[in-house]
């Protein structure tokens, strides 16, 4: 198709003439980190100056929603409605980052100033999710800009605080529920499998974190005057964390489990390898359920990770028994892992196997979500994306990792389809983080032919709808 290649072309002479690194310039020098006050001024800037310019660009109306309810987190809500028989997408991005680390960052790096080394460019937020976002705004413009409309409704919508846990995402969605309605959600973020792998995931993983602690005391006693006579608090969280994992990572307790691994996520995962990115650690063969592969470990399986353990002062240990005790916690998990009841399981589990003096305590949670991979928008999403690429995509279930996916399948209902514009080693929570301009020229030409895909080819939307999805004048968008 002419069209569809011209608008390819377009894209690549973006990225290839110098503008796409001037725009991620631009969006790099503002330091909107949301775990700070003037990280939380400077996205404010980032939305007034940048986004809101852009998506009115678009045609869009903008609606902004700054510090939410006085929390947190800021919402701006973009919409371009062409027509009712049109397709309805709902794009997402954030444009909040984590802190710069500025005193990490290398050969003289800025976290704030976009700097160029051959493939790389450098800067807090090119890869997560200012780059990414960015992508998508310009491969709507450049469609606009070829046809004079888009040819679907356009949602488009920014969080500033997805860094810190998405605080009121889904309360707001549930609130502004209709404004939110599409036929599809697709979102950018996260990494592909590799660098050269066009990817596509259905949605994350979700994750909880509590804590054992056993305070028995309150200060430490002689180990030789009373070892044998008091309990060890640090052994007895030591063997409860035993009782719940085994030191090869195996979870011994089965409501800490899915179900079972659905038959099309198995299939899906049938196909994936998991390889060692340059700058990887080595995957260990023995650590996890062997029965497994590692593909089924990582994107379909719940992994329980201790992240601390404290007892006693490890940097300068004395003969004595420490009053207390604690060991922090992470189940990683997969849909369909009951973790509503997660507290009152543990603590059972705790209470049978004699450990009554440990105490639970659950803390932050997010949910896992995952379309099923059967869906007609993944086939429909991998078609596009090898139409573009000439290579066959990857498919995820799910990533490893989490993401606000579940607000926009579950809260919203929608089908999920994650287009991610970044590589695994892009250190987007480090210093040096980087996007690599191969993937951002490619992500361009993929975001691109996506949105042309959904405006004039067949879809879900259009089948299901009977809507045709050719060209309307623009004077005509309400």
């Amino acid at each position: 198709m002419q069209q569809r290649e011209q608008l390819l072309g377009a894209a690549g002479d973006y990225v290839d003439s110098g503008s796409f690194e001037r725009d991620l310039a631009t969006l790099v020098s503002y330091p909107s980190e949301s775990s700070t006050t003037e990280g939380r001024v400077a996205l404010k800037s980032y939305l007034d100056e940048v986004i809101e310019p852009a998506l009115a660009t678009l045609g869009c109306s903008v609606e902004r929603f700054d510090s939410w309810r006085g929390g947190l987190n800021s919402f701006l809500l973009a919409t371009r409605h062409e027509g009712a028989g049109l397709p309805t997408v709902l794009c997402y991005g954030h444009a909040d980052v984590v802190e710069g680390q500025s005193a990490g960052w290398t050969n003289g790096r800025s976290p704030w100033s976009l700097g160029a080394e051959a493939d790389r460019w450098y800067g807090r937020g090119s890869a997560d999710n200012k780059g990414q976002h960015w992508i998508n705004i310009v491969a709507l413009r450049l469609l606009l800009e070829q046809r004079g409309s888009l040819g679907f409704n356009l949602v488009f919508l920014l969080e500033g605080a997805e860094e810190i846990g998405s605080p009121d995402l889904a309360d707001f969605a549930a609130e502004h529920r209709d404004a939110l309605q599409a036929d599809v959600f697709i979102g950018s973020d996260g990494p592909r499998l590799a660098a050269e792998s066009p990817t596509v995931f259905l949605g994350a993983r979700g994750g909880v974190t509590f804590h054992l602690t056993a305070d028995l005391r309150s200060r430490s006693y002689h180990s030789g005057n009373w070892g044998g006579l008091l309990r060890n608090p640090a052994t007895t969280v030591a063997a409860a964390v035993g009782s719940l994992v085994d030191g090869h990572g195996i979870i011994k307790l089965p409501e800490l489990l899915p179900a079972g691994i659905p038959e099309s996520v198995a299939a899906a995962l049938e196909l994936i390898d998991v390889v060692a990115n340059p700058g990887d650690p080595a995957s260990d063969p023995t650590w996890g359920d062997g029965s497994l592969s590692p593909a089924e470990r990582l994107y379909a399986w719940n992994t329980l990770e201790v992240l601390a353990f404290g007892a006693g002062n490890p940097d300068k240990p004395v003969n004595a028994i420490p009053g207390s005790a604690r060991a922090t916690l992470q189940l990683r998990f997969v849909p369909g892992t009951d973790t509503a009841n997660l507290e009152s399981a543990v603590r059972r589990h705790l209470d049978a196997a004699g450990f009554g003096m440990v105490d639970i305590t659950v803390g932050n949670s997010f949910e896992a979500s995952r379309l099923d991979p059967g869906s007609p928008w993944v086939s429909w999403a991998l078609g596009s994306l090898e139409q573009t690429t000439g290579r066959k995509p990857v498919l995820l279930p799910n990533i490893g990792g989490s993401l606000p996916s579940f607000v926009f399948a579950d809260v919203l209902g929608l089908p999920t389809l994650w287009i991610p514009h970044s590589h695994p080693g892009c250190q987007q929570h480090a210093p040096d983080e980087h996007l690599l301009k191969s993937v951002a020229r490619e992500g361009l030409q993929i975001a691109a032919g996506l949105f042309f895909d959904l405006a004039v080819a067949a879809s879900p939307a259009g089948a299901d709808t009977g809507a045709d999805n050719t060209a309307i004048p623009a004077s005509s968008v309400s």
